[in-house]
């Protein structure tokens, strides 16, 4: 495994908690959430499947948001994943950008999508 750089060391826990705070309350009030980076690639894959299918998401790209190294570290102490895309569906943590792609090739995708409100319609490809 890589190593941890992270420049989340200097947040205080209760600043870790606040962001975790934050995060659930995002994930809880949103059908499909794609914590994100804006120079990822594996970011952007998801985002376009995601769009591709007619999904509707909410992005939080943690590199332009001033607490974005408290959310990855909260997301981290949260669900086990401190690496993005870091996605959830209908309120459940789904993983990253293999996780989402498997689900997609497995058929499992866009009924998680279908059943969280994020696509209205049933036109989206299997």
């Amino acid at each position: 495994m890589g190593s941890m750089f992270s420049s989340s060391s200097n947040s205080s826990k209760e600043e870790i908690n606040m962001a975790l705070a934050k995060a659930k309350d995002i994930v809880s009030s949103t059908p499909v959430v794609v914590f994100s980076k804006t120079w990822c690639g594996f970011c952007k894959s998801v985002k376009q499947l995601l769009s591709q299918l007619g999904a509707s998401y909410k992005v939080i790209e943690l590199d332009e948001e001033s607490d974005g190294d408290d959310i990855q570290a909260a997301l981290a102490q949260w669900t086990g994943q401190r690496t993005v895309p870091n996605v959830f569906i209908g309120g459940k943590h789904v993983g990253g950008c293999d996780d989402v792609t498997k689900k997609h090739r497995e058929g499992k995708l866009v009924p998680l999508l279908t059943e969280a409100g994020a696509i209205t319609n049933n036109s989206a490809s299997l």
